[in-house]
């Protein structure tokens, strides 16, 4: 019996299924990144196991990849949530200025209807999120804000480097979130960012996002040098 193309395309997986790894590795990285689990807390293999009903092998191969994405740290007593400092805090603003820049400029050259109409549509949930003071919602829309920027912009590879840096950009961003105004006042720069790619004038995008950037950058200091 011959098989045709359909026969052969219907064996593909559309959504394949979210594992018990993925799943208990999405809820820690999101409980080191609200400040659920503080910088410098201990994470005992066995006290995970019970809060997240999963096995040790599972909540092992959970710290490896936090590791990895620079959230954990393994001390001699074990594995410890990562502490924030300025000195790697500035380093992490430095590459956002230089990736998400140029990312903008390039966007606001290319920008379509399509495009503009995406990042409107983000922003406008954006607000609503912001106004209900809903941190780890804002985290994902503002992700996708600059995802389109990238794709747009054709910067696929340094999308690819942001990505990887995304845990601790989050950790950034939650912790200036929680000052006073910042959930105001970050959308609004953000809307300057949009404002330029929607005219189409790369200049002004740019500068509005290194200033964005620069914002953040100066708040993350006052916080985090607070802590020394």
């Amino acid at each position: 019996m011959n098989k045709t193309v359909s026969d052969i395309a219907s064996l593909k997986i559309v959504s394949p299924p979210v594992t018990l790894r993925e799943i208990a590795l999405e809820r820690m990285r999101d409980a080191i990144i609200s400040g659920l689990f503080a910088p410098g807390q201990r994470l005992v293999e066995r006290t995970l196991c019970d809060q997240l009903g999963v096995s040790r092998s599972v909540i092992r191969e959970v710290i490896r990849h936090l590791q990895a994405e620079g959230l954990v740290d393994i001390a001699k007593q074990g594995p410890v949530v990562a502490s924030m400092d300025w000195h790697g805090a500035r380093q992490i603003y430095d590459i956002r200025a230089a990736l998400e820049s140029s990312a903008v400029a390039d966007c606001a050259r290319a920008a379509d209807i399509e495009t503009k109409d995406k990042l409107r549509l983000v922003l406008d949930e954006l607000d609503q999120n912001s106004r209900r003071n809903e941190p780890p919602t804002v985290l994902d829309v503002t992700t996708r804000f600059y995802e389109i920027i990238f794709a747009a912009a054709g910067h696929d590879i340094a999308w690819e480097i942001v990505s990887r840096l995304n845990s601790r950009i989050s950790r950034l961003r939650v912790m200036t979130l929680s000052t006073t105004n910042r959930s105001v006042s970050g959308p609004a720069q953000l809307r300057e960012i949009f404002a330029a790619i929607e005219r189409n004038d790369p200049d002004a995008a740019a500068k509005a996002c290194r200033e964005h950037i620069a914002a953040a950058a100066r708040l993350a200091e006052s916080l985090l040098q607070k802590e020394d």
